[in-house]
């Protein structure tokens, strides 16, 4: 019997291979919609036409793809940015409801999506951080348990290694990170680091965004308080280490000294596949590691002075309240300024850093121990909306004293 799958982000570097899974695999999974921004129209046309899509199964958020769209599938699609959340209503209550969606949206963009497929009762198979570092328990206290299924490689790890022990048994979590392309490197060294030195990641295929994420470990700050809210853990649980070869993708340690490892080739296809069919395995999807031949897999701390991002991340969890909602957004506004060229590499951190220390004493109370109503909403937007205009301020500043 096959399982029913919404993929949200479709024409993304993790939708892209969620539909290959599903291709390798049509006698366990069958596509009933995407959705997209639309910067790829035609890339939507041709998804839909490869699954047989109709185009109310299909959502795209930018008005004129949405448009181009619509007449190549000569129907109308759902368009704006509530599409994705509006698909994932209008599947529920079709005659083919997904029993699994796939938000792999980027950005913060993603956390209307989340709480829709939450409400409607799907598995959610996350792969869009910024919705649940965003909207935290709000997030969290809605969904049932076990609803949210991790797709980032560290997190997946850390549900597989949980299999091997108890909750009462877990003692420290373990973090990877590859390092980024800059590893080793001063922040000195980095000032005058380009965009296009920020996209080369050593091991990972991944969006523009995330790989920028990654070279200033502001991605691996995103995960960890992710981790927090997925396994509802203390930020203090959690090491971060440096394993460049990107092989073993987060560790568990339990009370009497075992550490679980779950270790792969460096491919997101094995936890993006894991998540779809969750928790079964799907064969022959990766290669295995061969154990026949030598390996060398080295660990090291984070640099912290130079990579600041994971620190601030981790204050923002024991802070508490919209704090991780701000340090997300302010770091969206940041990275969208450096690839514009109008700040430095390091500036990013910075900006965040300072958006934060401006936003944690004033920012509106988020009361996380409520169920999350509409007004719950209502904060974190307000709270994202002041971030990002501090964010601009502090770029604006920032721009003017690096013309002088």
């Amino acid at each position: 019997m096959t399982k029913r799958i919404l993929i949200l982000g479709s024409t993304g570097s993790i939708g892209t291979q969620a539909l290959q899974v599903l291709d390798a695999h049509p006698e366990l999974f069958e596509l009933v919609g995407i959705a997209a921004h639309g910067s790829r129209p035609e890339l939507i046309v041709e998804q839909a036409r490869r699954w047989n899509l109709r185009p109310e199964q299909v959502a795209v958020a930018d008005a004129e793809a949405a448009r181009v769209v619509s007449e190549a599938l000569g129907g109308r699609v759902l368009e704006g940015e509530q599409s994705a959340a509006e698909l994932v209503r209008a599947a529920a209550a079709s005659d083919t409801p997904p029993e699994t969606v796939l938000n792999a949206l980027v950005g913060s963009l993603g956390l209307a999506a989340t709480l829709a497929i939450i409400e409607e009762g799907a598995t959610l198979a996350l792969a869009n951080k910024e919705s649940l570092v965003a909207g935290g328990r709000l997030v969290t206290g809605r969904a049932r348990p076990g609803q949210i299924v991790p797709v980032d490689s560290e997190h997946s790890a850390m549900a597989q290694c949980l299999r091997a022990g108890s909750a009462k048994d877990i003692r420290r979590f373990v973090l990877t990170a590859s390092g980024g392309p800059f590893r080793g490197w001063s922040r000195e060294d980095m000032w005058d680091v380009t965009p296009a030195q920020a996209a080369a990641h050593p091991t990972w295929s991944m969006g523009q965004m995330n790989t920028l994420n990654s070279a200033t470990l502001v991605n691996k700050g995103l995960e960890l308080i992710e981790a927090t809210l997925l396994f509802d853990i203390d930020p203090d649980m959690i090491e971060v280490t440096v394993h460049p070869q990107s092989i073993v993708h987060s560790m568990v340690t339990f009370a009497d000294g075992a550490t679980i490892a779950q270790a792969s080739p460096p491919s997101m296809l094995m936890p993006i596949s894991h998540a779809l069919a969750w928790p079964e395995r799907v064969p022959d999807v990766q290669p295995r590691l061969d154990f026949a031949e030598s390996h060398t897999w080295t660990f090291a701390p984070v640099d912290n002075e130079a990579f600041p991002a994971v620190e601030l991340a981790r204050t923002a969890v024991r802070q508490g309240g919209v704090l991780p909602a701000i340090y997300n957004a302010a770091n969206e506004e940041a990275a969208a300024a450096f690839l514009e060229g109008v700040i430095h590499f390091p500036e990013i951190v910075d900006i965040v850093a300072d958006v934060m220390n401006s936003s944690a004493a004033t920012a509106p109370g988020f009361a996380t121990e409520t169920e999350g109503g509409a007004g719950d909403v209502r904060v974190v937007l307000e709270a994202e909306k002041a971030a990002r205009a501090l964010a601009q301020e502090e770029i604006g500043r920032r721009t003017s004293r690096n013309e002088r």
